[in-house]
């Protein structure tokens, strides 16, 4: 059993370790030591905890870590770099339950220690949380009941929230927006009604008002979720990171946890200013992406003319050997086909052949922030030619190619020309504006969100169907 001094110590330690990771996931060079930080802090941070003051029933904790960490290192072999987005969403789900969970068991472990003080028990039969409980002043259980339903709501509307995000970038859950009749208004009168079981709880009603408190978050945060289109799911992904965050410190207060306030704190905080961040990609009101997500319409849409002309290999192979200029847009379909290893190698070998390539990233290209870097950088494409939106969207008119590879809406040219459009203001990569522009596309659908692109129609446009891995890897033997 370790003192409370070490313990204290170690929460200093883990959250330094924390805060050191999140600095150096900003930068593709400093991120994988920046994971270690984050592995090496979360290890610290369970140990001594787990062995810390006060901290029994280790025939049955050490088990489940065990079984636990099993499970993570089996899950993590298994999902693919394609996958990750829905596995940090399922990840969130759990940090939701889980603070659900803790928050039940603080208020039983709070009647236990009221009905023992009712009866003028003595304080020295209580361990663990419940002898912090006992010492407790009244004002201070009140707010620890105040913590108690701060877990319990926004950890049941994240667990629900995250179980229909992963659904919906998995393709499990239609990914356009749905909602129950009367829409917004069952969402704010579950809201109203857990206000009020929430005034009853802190006025002495029953346990009872705890687990209704959490079925109606659920359904709020389900049925929040699922009226949001596809289109928006990277927002909402962050989004949830960050009350993922907010439940975890929740608890932590709950607990008198520093080093879960603070991580949770810095969890909550990043992936809010994340959210905002990619709001202000997208021209995006925060709220309205809550309020319901892209596919409605806003008037007419502009008819569009011209056809998708296509186009095979060798006229691709062609253009590009032609070119001094090259730009490659990768969007979830490169994710989707696991191109970025031919894709490389199609970079590798226009640059060989003395041509400038370089890559333009959106800020929500794909399904995660950052899922499009990440990518690129396991197929090893260097740093320096992967730009991001700001810094290479005034180069495409004085490019001669773009391949576009799986992208739709961060390339569509109505984001700025269609008023009507559910996309319109939105900032996208301004492809059209090159020479030519080659896109790599299965078939001739809408993409995720369901919005149709005049980019495909334009005369400088044509379309490269096909698998995107197969259709890069037919160009590769016929670059000269």
């Amino acid at each position: 059993m370790l003192g409370q001094g070490f313990v204290s110590a170690a929460a200093i330690a883990a959250s330094v370790l924390f805060i050191l990771s999140l600095g150096g996931l900003s930068n593709q060079e400093k991120a994988k030591r920046a994971v270690w930080y984050g592995i090496v802090g979360m290890a610290v941070a369970v140990f001594f905890t787990a062995f810390g003051p006060g901290i029994g029933g280790y025939w049955w904790m050490i088990p489940m870590m065990a079984i636990g960490a099993g499970i993570g290192v089996y899950v993590a072999g298994k999902v693919d770099m394609t996958e990750m987005p829905q596995l940090v969403a399922a990840l969130h789900s759990f940090v939701g339950l889980a603070a659900v969970f803790v928050a039940w068991n603080a208020d039983l472990e709070r009647r236990r220690v009221m009905a023992a003080r009712a009866v003028e028990a003595t304080s020295q039969e209580f361990s663990a949380f419940a002898a912090l409980v006992a010492e407790k002043t009244p004002a201070e259980l009140t707010f620890l009941q105040v913590e108690v339903v701060l877990g319990i709501f926004i950890g049941a509307v994240t667990f629900t929230g995250s179980v229909i995000a992963f659904g919906k970038l998995a393709g499990k859950v239609d990914g356009k927006p749905k909602q129950l009749p009367g829409g917004h208004l069952l969402n704010a009168g579950a809201a109203a009604l857990s206000l009020l079981l929430a005034i009853l709880y802190l006025n002495g009603a029953g346990f009872w008002t705890l687990l209704v408190l959490a079925a109606l978050a659920f359904f709020i945060g389900y049925h929040l979720i699922m009226g949001i289109g596809g289109a928006d799911m990277p927002v909402v992904v962050s989004m949830l990171n960050s009350y993922s965050g907010w439940a975890a410190a929740a608890i932590g207060f709950t607990l008198s946890n520093d080093l879960l306030i603070v991580t949770g704190a810095l969890v909550g905080s990043s992936g809010a200013i994340l959210s905002y961040i990619m709001c202000k990609a997208m021209n995006r009101n925060f709220v309205n992406v809550i309020l319901g997500g892209f596919g409605g319409t806003q008037g007419p849409a502009a008819e569009i003319e011209g056809e998708q002309v296509a186009i095979d290999a060798g006229g691709v192979s062609s253009a590009l050997n032609d070119a001094d200029s090259v730009i490659i847009v990768p969007g979830y379909g490169m994710a989707v086909a696991q191109a970025q290893n031919a894709v490389s190698e199609l970079t590798r070998k226009l640059r060989a052949a003395g041509k400038e390539v370089r890559f333009g990233i959106h800020p929500v290209a794909g399904r995660l922030p950052g899922h499009m870097n990440v990518l690129l950088a396991e197929a090893k494409v260097p740093y320096d030619i992967v730009l991001e939106m700001d810094e290479i969207n005034d180069d495409f008119a004085s490019t001669d190619v773009v391949i576009v590879i799986g992208s739709n809406d961060i390339v569509n040219p109505a984001a700025q020309e269609d008023p009507n459009s559910p996309i319109a203001g939105m900032p996208v990569l301004k492809v059209w504006e090159a020479k030519q522009v080659f896109v790599c596309k299965r078939g001739q659908g809408t993409g995720y969100s369901g919005i149709e692109n005049p980019l495909f129609f334009k005369e400088n446009t044509r379309m490269f169907y096909g698998d995107a891995r197969s259709s890069i890897d037919s160009l590769l033997h016929l670059i000269d």
